[in-house]
């Protein structure tokens, strides 16, 4: 299992969310609306604010937590999908998942998602 987390343009959130809709047996995602900086600078982004003498940028950061084999499938999607060419698009990162447990049920491993 792999955990999928991407950092997007708050604007491209929609399309994103639409392309991953369209895309068999995804177990499902978690959204989080988060602030931050990059090696670019923010100033020209769009909703920005200052703390502690840096400026921020409002990005949505996805994590999601997927077979092996779905891997390049979702990357690529959200890839093409929040592409803008601008600063700024963000980020994609795949992390190792050594297991998973389904509350509910008690499933655990790739039964859990």
């Amino acid at each position: 299992m792999k955990e999928i987390r991407a950092i997007i343009q708050p604007f491209m959130s929609h399309k994103v969310f639409d392309a991953l809709r369209r895309v068999g047996d995804l177990p499902g995602l978690t959204m989080s609306r988060v602030v931050g900086w990059g090696e670019a600078d923010v100033q020209g982004a769009d909703q920005t604010f200052e703390e502690g003498g840096h400026t921020f940028a409002h990005k949505i950061m996805l994590d999601i937590v997927v077979r092996d084999d779905l891997v390049d499938v979702i990357v690529e999607t959200i890839h093409r999908a929040a592409h803008t060419g601008n600063f700024g698009d963000g980020k994609i990162f795949v992390y190792d998942v050594a297991d998973a447990l389904k509350i509910r049920t008690g499933e655990r491993g790739p039964d859990a998602l």
